[in-house]
């Protein structure tokens, strides 16, 4: 979890995009929505990014594309809380909706991931690890503890891997012991989405006991 310990860093940076979001009317639930977007667009510019476009064949420079959009991603969705912070309007319903945008954001970013490698299985796996990692954070809020956010990939960190990855897919295309560096990618997301999630797990039991 980095990244995570940088976010004090990255709130102060933001105070600027932060107010100018505030002038021009911007509501923290709109930012979300907005970041949802940018999570729709990169997991359709990853999905075409391994297919044929146009007849042309694949275009990898999509992934470049994508990577922009997922940087944008998190960006916003530090953004909202941000916003909300400064409006006074930071709330038990805004943080609902912003953990419900952030997992189907997540969902479509590695579903695209999956459909433009045809690594389905890969994309399965790497899902359900992103998402168990999320559940047991929150869980282990549900009965009665802190919520989680230790473990060895954090929201942050996977957003930066997958942008930092899929952009250097865009130019580098030879395959690596017989998967793509997206193909690669999604291993990564999988083996440290489900370590993760174990290791939330073991801290929120040690916790009850």
């Amino acid at each position: 979890m980095t990244l995570d310990r940088l976010r004090p860093v990255a709130e102060r940076a933001l105070d600027p995009f932060v107010t100018a979001a505030d002038r021009v009317g911007l509501s923290p639930d709109g930012v979300s929505v907005l970041a949802f977007g940018f999570a729709v667009a990169a997991g359709a510019a990853y999905a075409l990014a391994g297919q044929a476009v146009a007849g042309f064949g694949p275009d990898p420079l999509m992934y470049l594309v994508g990577a922009v959009f997922v940087f944008l991603n998190g960006w916003m969705d530090l953004l909202d809380g941000a916003l909300a912070r400064r409006q006074g309007t930071d709330s038990k319903a805004g943080d609902l909706l912003d953990h419900v945008i952030d997992r189907y954001a997540d969902i479509v970013v590695v579903a695209g991931l999956a459909a433009g490698t045809g690594r389905y299985l890969l994309g399965f796996l790497a899902v359900t690890g992103v998402l168990m990692t999320s559940y047991l954070g929150t869980q282990a809020q549900a009965v009665g503890l802190d919520r989680v956010y230790g473990g060895v990939v954090g929201r942050a960190d996977r957003l930066a891997a997958i942008g930092g990855v899929t952009a250097v897919a865009a130019v580098y295309r030879e395959p690596l012991a017989g998967l793509s560096l997206v193909g690669w990618l999604l291993v990564f997301l999988a083996v440290v989405g489900h370590l993760t999630a174990l290791q939330r797990f073991y801290y929120s039991m040690a916790a009850v006991e």
